[in-house]
């Protein structure tokens, strides 16, 4: 049991020694925890309905319009310099059209942070803690990300190594150890319906890659060039974290049952068993999807915090105070989970693919009017 007081002690010392940057291999295992999350579980039940046994190439398709759309990003970071965004944006745009943007995104953050603390309220409450009022469960979650969101992105990449090595040898053991269920000839036959539920179902796993576009506010903490190289990676990486629980549900469910699962990839652990003697090895699921949630709900708030310039202690903590008290409301809300889940599938998670392409097509429209109103040096990036 992790002492949470000692934990975050811990966490904000290491975090003191140096400043607060964080190499480029950190930020992309802390994308591998807080988009991967998302791709991992939340996309694949709709991605499945959509475009059933061939949504793994919708997968694909995705990772191919990513590699495309990441050029604009590059070429975003190279206009910018590397400066904070900003900051940036204050010199091109002036401060009143920069207020205006950044609070259009920092809304949408905490948006998206607020609907990650539903989805993991009402899987908790579905798998393991069933009669755990939601209110209790949503309050500690918020509490404990609000902490780790106060301290510094450094001190996020820190947790986050802790985290993610377990989290990776779980994957790992789960995908072997089901290798005894899976039919690979479920698979088939490919292209059952044509090519509209592939390309209808692009969006599901393209809305958690294009949430990439948060290194360009976070570019002035992460050390060194990003080059096109590493969105390659990144998205690379999320591809892989999709493709395994999406094809593990098809291929061990069926196309039709997994369509009927809420949760898919939880329901592959249900599965895993050693022999005759070990099984309900899913509690090993809570540790993957807590800390999963626990690094992308504090990611969220940092980088809300960050837009803003929120510099000093007080101004975060009293920002962070409003915000998780409104997470809370919000994410308390009398809905039910089929209403819900309807949103998600036909709203939220295409809104959030369409709200990221037009802020990253904004933003490469005032680098391209506006670059050479910087006054930093140029820090080009090799492609």
């Amino acid at each position: 049991m992790i002492n949470l007081p000692s934990f975050f002690k811990e966490i904000i010392m290491m975090s003191m020694k140096g400043s607060d940057q964080v190499s480029i291999l950190h930020y992309i295992l802390i994308t591998m925890m807080a988009i991967g999350l998302k791709n991992h579980v939340v996309v694949i039940p709709p991605l499945i309905q959509v475009a059933g046994r061939d949504s793994w190439l919708s997968v694909i398709f995705a990772y191919g319009f990513t590699l495309i759309w990441g050029l604009l990003v590059i070429y975003i970071y190279n206009g910018t310099k590397a400066q904070n965004m900003t900051l940036w944006l204050q010199q091109s745009i002036g401060k009143v059209a920069t207020m205006i943007f950044n609070t259009m995104i920092v809304l949408y953050l905490i948006f998206l942070a607020t609907l990650m603390v539903k989805e993991t309220v009402i899987w908790t409450n579905v798998s393991y803690l069933q009669e755990t009022p939601a209110f209790v469960l949503t309050l500690f979650l918020t509490v404990v990300c609000f902490f780790l969101a106060i301290t510094s992105f450094r001190a996020i990449a820190i947790a986050n190594v802790f985290f993610l090595s377990a989290v990776i040898v779980f994957g790992f053991f789960v995908a072997f150890v089901n290798m005894q269920f899976k039919d690979f000839s479920l698979l088939k036959p490919f292209l059952e319906h044509g090519y509209e539920p592939v390309i209808m179902g692009m969006v599901y796993p393209a809305s958690g890659m294009i949430e990439m576009i948060m290194i360009l506010f976070l570019q002035h903490k992460i050390k060194g060039k990003i080059r096109y190289k590493h969105i390659i990676i990144i998205g690379l990486l999320l591809t892989w974290l999709t493709l395994g629980p999406l094809i593990g549900a098809i291929i061990e469910f069926g196309p039709a049952e997994a369509a009927r699962q809420r949760f898919p990839a939880y329901e592959e652990w249900g599965l895993a068993r050693i022999g005759r003697f070990f099984e309900h090895l899913d509690f090993l699921s809570v540790y993957q999807w807590l800390t999963g949630a626990f690094i992308r709900v504090s990611l969220l708030l940092f980088v809300s915090t960050e837009i803003f310039q929120l510099q000093t202690k007080k101004k975060k903590i009293w920002f962070l105070l409003i915000i998780v008290t409104m997470m809370n409301i919000v994410a308390l809300l009398p809905i039910s989970d089929l209403d819900y889940y309807k949103l998600l599938k036909f709203v939220f998670i295409p809104f959030t693919f369409i709200f990221f392409l037009t802020v990253s097509l904004l933003l490469g429209f005032v680098v391209f009017f506006f670059k050479n109103k910087s006054k930093q040096p140029k820090k080009e990036v090799k492609m």
